[in-house]
């Protein structure tokens, strides 16, 4: 199988749960990586060097530097004509444009994955995290998004995949007007730990939002 993945980054660097999703999609076949924005010439570079991708897809315009759904999702379910899967970490982009490609391409989309049972298998969390549920997709071609914290991160480094630009289209269905960004000194929740402090050999675990 031939995997597509969506990265999350900050016009800077490649972020944390799309090293995760990585690492998921790695289970499938093999990994190409899309990094969609405006001069993301060095996000693009970083990506090829994460261990375990054969290439990593452009879309460097100044349609997707916000990473609007309504031009990003179009583009991607173009780009699936060559791959069996489309696989995004869940953050709020990847929430975001899973949704979309999958209703482009007409499948079901297999969302919070916590593991790669097979090709078409995968586990994922309900009511509230209180249960978990194996789901078999059916769909020629799948759509998933991947809890972040249930897989390890692929290495940022190992890596010298090719880097091959691709074209897309602005939609013209939505524009960027702003963003209210809270800041904070703590981590983003996908990557943060939990220590339990006073327990003799307690380690650090990753936190799982339900």
């Amino acid at each position: 199988m031939n995997t597509l993945v969506w990265v999350e980054h900050d016009n800077a660097s490649v972020k944390d749960a799309t090293l995760s999703a990585v690492t998921a999609a790695a289970k499938l076949g093999e990994v190409h990586l899309l990094v969609a924005g405006a001069g993301i010439g060095g996000v693009a570079e970083a990506a090829a060097k994460v261990a375990g991708v054969a290439k990593v897809v452009t879309f460097d315009d100044a349609a997707f530097k916000h990473a609007l759904p309504e031009n990003v999702a179009p583009a991607v379910a173009d780009l699936m004509r060559g791959y069996d899967a489309f696989v995004a970490p869940s953050t709020s982009n990847g929430k975001n444009i899973a949704p979309r490609v999958a209703a482009l391409l007409d499948v079901m989309q297999v969302s919070d994955i916590l593991s790669v049972e097979s090709a078409d298998t995968f586990t994922r969390p309900i009511y509230a995290g209180n249960a978990i549920a194996t789901v078999q997709s059916s769909d020629a071609k799948k759509v998933i998004t991947v809890r972040g914290t249930a897989f390890e991160k692929a290495a940022r480094e190992g890596g010298s995949a090719s880097i091959e630009a691709a074209t897309g289209t602005d939609a013209g269905l939505s524009s960027f007007v702003g963003a209210e960004i809270a800041q904070s000194e703590r981590p983003e929740l996908t990557s943060a730990k939990m220590r339990t402090p006073g327990i003799k050999g307690a380690t650090d675990r990753p936190v799982a939002p339900d």
